[in-house]
């Protein structure tokens, strides 16, 4: 009777852990998939658009930045290679720049094509996607998962735009663009990292686009819960208790062995990051993963933002303010810290200042310093353009 008690408590457990009785149901995938949905759906599209259109601010100068930025180049010309290699920090780089600007790029142009109509940005985007959907076929080094998470993530925004809102683009290029994203890319990111939380988050992101693009629910119930239990392990609130919580099979069993996953910071406080006392720059691509994370679960009709809303708007507050100039106190990062948070507020806080209400005056104030908002020629751009005061 005791290993029956043993068996079914430890099963319960698992699913606690898993998600799967607690944060909402196992399956997060719609029964049917809103398009374009990967971080921003027709009614953002036609906000921005009006907005643009008007001249109204800031929307009219995110707009012009982007126009005027290498991404919008009608004559771009593609670099696609078979085997894109990416070791530590890029180095070497056999095609890690080209694959990642040409796929934001892409997102530019369908922007483009989307606001003003015309075809030359959207015939563009599809020769970029045309061009490496024909070459490429696998990513190799030890950055190949944080590089296929990057480009993976913008590749999916720029098709669900031009598939879903332009007629040029040849079924039989869609397919094999797909199968691009679907062979080379979603095996490379679907099963998540143990490495620090921003791969996994933007790997997890990446997985979740590419989902939404394939109309594929396991993929995209897979890349969810992955999500779901990344963050908790991503950002520190004080209900977790005296340590932060850890994403299943971390192997971060110890107290020693959580300090120093966390950079050697041992004083934890609500908002703070897993990767903050290592650098703002790689804090900023896990908020904005998460970000972009949950606004499409939004668009997809199940919206994580209420789930994640107190860690991500603690996060982007203590962030903010010490990229606002704030001297860090001493038992936090030992008292320095290192700048560099880069364009990633617009997303989280729009929806949780602006849909939800909450308070986020640091948070507010960098916003409003950075705008408009452009890229940081890796996964992020023109969130202004796309988010601020976006109510759709």
């Amino acid at each position: 009777m005791r290993r029956k008690f043993t068996l079914v408590a430890g099963a319960l457990l698992g699913a606690l852990t898993a998600g799967l009785l607690i944060g909402g149901p196992s399956s997060a995938a719609p029964a049917t998939f809103t398009h374009p949905g990967v971080l921003v759906g027709t009614a953002q599209l036609d906000f921005t658009r009006s907005k643009v259109n008007s001249g109204a601010q800031p929307w009219k100068s995110a707009y012009d930045s982007m126009m005027a930025s290498k991404y919008a180049s009608l004559s771009r010309t593609p670099k696609p290679r078979a085997v894109v290699e990416c070791g530590s920090y890029s180095d070497p780089n056999y095609g890690c720049t080209d694959e990642r600007e040409d796929a934001l790029a892409a997102y530019t142009l369908s922007l483009a094509w989307y606001i003003t109509r015309d075809s030359k940005y959207a015939e563009k985007a599809i020769a970029l996607m045309d061009a490496w959907s024909a070459t490429l076929k696998d990513h190799t080094n030890s950055n190949a998962p944080l590089q296929t998470g990057w480009a993976g993530s913008s590749w999916p925004r720029a098709a669900e735009i031009i598939r879903y809102t332009y007629d040029g683009w040849a079924e039989d290029r869609v397919d094999r663009f797909a199968g691009m994203l679907r062979e080379v890319y979603l095996p490379e990111v679907i099963n998540g990292s143990h490495s620090n939380g921003n791969w996994e988050l933007s790997m997890m992101e990446a997985a979740v686009g590419i989902s939404v693009f394939l109309e594929d629910k396991a993929s995209y119930d897979k890349a969810i819960a992955k999500f779901r239990t990344r963050v908790p392990a991503y950002i520190y609130l004080k209900s977790d208790g005296a340590l932060p919580k850890t994403a299943p099979g971390s192997g971060l069993n110890s107290r020693d062995k959580i300090i120093k996953y966390w950079q050697g910071q041992s004083t934890f406080v609500d908002g703070l990051s897993q990767e903050t006392c290592r650098d703002f720059t790689h804090t900023g691509y896990g908020l904005s993963a998460i970000s972009h994370i949950a606004e499409t679960t939004r668009l997809q009709g199940q919206d994580l933002y209420p789930e994640v809303a107190d860690r991500l708007r603690h996060a982007l507050g203590l962030h903010s303010t010490y990229q606002l100039g704030t001297a860090p106190p001493s038992w936090l990062c030992g008292g320095s810290v290192k700048r560099g948070l880069g364009p990633v507020t617009e997303v989280g806080y729009n929806a949780l200042h602006n849909r939800l209400g909450h308070e986020m005056t640091n948070t507010q104030k960098l916003t409003g310093q950075q705008r408009p908002a452009g890229s940081n020629n890796l996964f992020v751009g023109w969130e202004t353009l796309t988010h601020a005061e976006n109510p759709s």
